[in-house]
Formats: C-alpha cells, structure tokens, sequence
C-alpha cells in the first residue's frame, strides 16, 4: 500500500499580530513534514494578496505550498496576470475553486465555474501546474441534485484537475460511496478526503450549516452533553475523528488534507495518532 501523503490547509492572516501567530503555528507543523500546505482566500478573492503573501513566506522556509485560486469577480486577463506571478515565484501546484460570492455582490466574472477556469489554466499554462479542485461527497449545498453535482466534479476532472480534495464530513460512508460513483462514469484521478478537527462545538455547528456538512446526530448530541467543558469536547472530537482518518485510510484514501483553522494542537494530536 502506498504511503499515504498528508498536507495541512490555513488561511492568511488579515493582522500583524495574526501573521505571527500563523508563523508560529506553521513551524510547529512543519515538523510533521508535510507534503504541501494550502493557504485560502476570502469571499470572492478579496485576500488573494495575503494568500500569495502567506505562500511565498512557505515556499521561503523550503516547504511546498499552493495558492487556492478563485474566478469569482475574476476576468480572462486577471486570472492570467495571476497565474503569471505564480510561475515567476516557482509556485507548482495550485487549488482552482469557484469561490462564494461576498455579500451583495452581483456579478461573477468571466468564469461561471470551477470547470472553466481550471479549463482556462491548463489552456494558458499547459502542465506547469498540479492542480487541485473541490469535490462534495455529501453533495453540495447549491447542487440541484447528487447527480448534478457529480457532473459538475467530472467536468472540472475533464477540464484537466490532477486531485481534488472533498469538504470535511464525519461519514466515511459518503466519501465511498462518492468514490464508487466517480468511477463508475470513468474518473480516476485522486480523492483526498478533507479533515476537519472538532475543538469547539459551537463553530464546528456554524461551518457545518453553511457549508452543508453533516454532524452525525449522536456526534451533535454527545458534544451539546458537554457543555462548556472544551477538555472533554476536544478529548471526545479527537476519538472521532481518529476513527474516522482510520477508516479512510484503511479503506485507500490517498491521503488526508487537514483544516488547520490556523492552530497547530489539533492536527498535531491527530497526525500523531495515524502515523
């Protein structure tokens, strides 16, 4: 069995005081050698400056890492300066999403979706970049239909996405199940299941009912019995999902792509129990 490769997701930091922090965070996990980190953008690309900002600074300490890349507000000629700038800095692999629109914004760009911008970077720039897109296997939230949504996953494969990373879930039921389904219709590419720790009940339920991931009712239930007790929220969400990393890797998942929320105790505790 090959070994699996993990790579850890931040933010960048919109303080001073919150670069350093992430500064101090990202060395702490670089100890755990990871294949890559990923550092995202806001709504609508509004910090694509301190995204590429928090690569260099990645890339500068000698570990890899790759720019998320939205097409939301974006134009042809924008998105071409950008991945211009990405390949003078040496930048390699990069992750190409639709990306939400911010409030009150009205109009999308060029590109409607993740497909035609993923299908415009490969136009532009060939194979110079591995490229990594988004997948649902709990569906998502704006799909008309699993089905829908399927299609929309092949047609950013098609267009020329090497992997993909899927939004975090705590059932690994739907991760196969969305595996068996890609294959069928002839997708072969990398599925990285995305992780998310559980450290604090009431954050982990707001994302959750934004993005459209489920929490197992007993999960909900058990953390809501907590309380305000965060030892025992964290000592109970990080059996979960060690089991859950377990099954998955167990199972053949290629790897796992952890959602830092730019602390560094979580995904330590976890790694350290799978490796």
């Amino acid at each position: 069995m090959q070994t699996p490769n993990f790579s850890i997701e931040f933010y960048p930091p919109k303080t001073v005081d919150g670069t350093e922090k992430l500064r101090v965070v990202r060395h702490k996990l670089s100890e755990l050698h990871p294949k890559y980190f990923s550092v995202t953008f806001g709504a609508g690309g509004s910090t694509q400056g301190g995204t590429l900002s928090t690569v260099l600074e990645i890339l500068a300490a000698g570990e890899d890492a790759a720019p998320h890349l939205s097409c939301v507000g974006g134009s042809r000629e924008s998105i071409r300066a950008i991945l211009a700038e990405f390949k003078s800095h040496g930048i390699k692999r990069l992750v190409a999403l639709r990306g939400d629109l911010p409030s009150g914004y009205g109009a999308s760009g060029e590109f409607r979706y993740a497909s035609e911008l993923v299908e415009f970077i490969r136009a532009e720039t060939g194979d110079a970049f591995h490229i990594e897109v988004a997948a649902y296997p709990e569906v998502h939230p704006q799909a008309r239909s699993p089905q829908d949504d399927l299609q929309n996953f092949a047609r950013k494969v098609r267009a020329g996405a090497n992997s993909a990373i899927t939004q975090y879930f705590y059932n690994a039921d739907a991760y196969f199940q969305f595996l068996d389904e890609t294959r069928k219709i002839g997708l072969d590419v990398p599925v990285i299941p995305g992780i998310m720790p559980i450290t604090n009940c009431t954050q982990l339920m707001r994302f959750s009912d934004m993005c459209g991931a489920e929490i197992p009712r007993w999960v909900r239930l058990k953390l809501a019995s907590y309380g305000d007790d965060t030892a025992s929220i964290k000592a109970f969400g990080l059996d979960v999902v060690t089991q859950l990393c377990q099954r998955l890797l167990a199972g053949g998942a290629p790897g796992l792509h952890f959602y830092s929320m730019n602390q560094a105790q979580a995904t330590t505790a976890l790694w350290q129990r799978l490796v």
